[in-house]
């Protein structure tokens, strides 16, 4: 059966191209268009989190809220044991708001299975009730496992969100 209905949408599919490709019918005096080169489109730079213990300066500045003095401190202070570490730097160089907007795009992944309740608290939006399922599920097996628990609590686009910032 499923042979059947893959050879007819197969067979649909050819006659639609057949269809679309034939130009015998368009008059001589219309302009054909060339074929557009296909272009790599990349996601937005808000959905790309910097990893601060790899980052060069030049990607730092490129954050918002981190100035030239900001990456070079970070960069000085590269590879980070963890995010409290860059946290340090980032309350060392400004407030404590400053710091919190420069975590939203640069971070030192958590690793969901070692993560203290103060590692996981920095992970941007966090309440203390996550922190407490965040915890509740380790160890976790892999990433879905991580997606399914946590997405008991939060909805898709906020996981995908949060898995920005933790890694196994």
């Amino acid at each position: 059966m499923r042979k059947i209905v893959l050879a007819t949408a197969m067979a649909g599919t050819a006659l639609t191209l057949t269809a679309c490709g034939d130009t015998s019918d368009v008059p001589s005096d219309v302009e054909t268009m060339e074929p557009v080169e296909q272009v790599e489109t990349y996601p937005d730079a808000v959905d790309v989190v910097a990893n601060a213990s790899t980052a060069s300066a030049e990607e730092l500045v490129a954050v918002e809220g981190v100035s030239q003095e900001l990456a070079d401190a970070i960069v000085a202070g590269q590879p980070y044991a963890d995010v409290i570490a860059l946290n340090t730097v980032l309350l060392a160089n400004g407030t404590e708001e400053e710091a919190a907007t420069v975590l939203e795009n640069v971070f030192v992944p958590v690793n969901l299975n070692t993560a203290t309740a103060e590692q996981i608290a920095l992970i941007p939006g966090m309440t203390d009730r996550m922190v407490g399922e965040f915890l509740e599920y380790q160890p976790y097996e892999n990433m879905d496992e991580f997606d399914r628990e946590i997405g008991k609590y939060v909805d898709e686009d906020e996981v995908a969100r949060l898995r920005r910032y933790v890694t196994l």
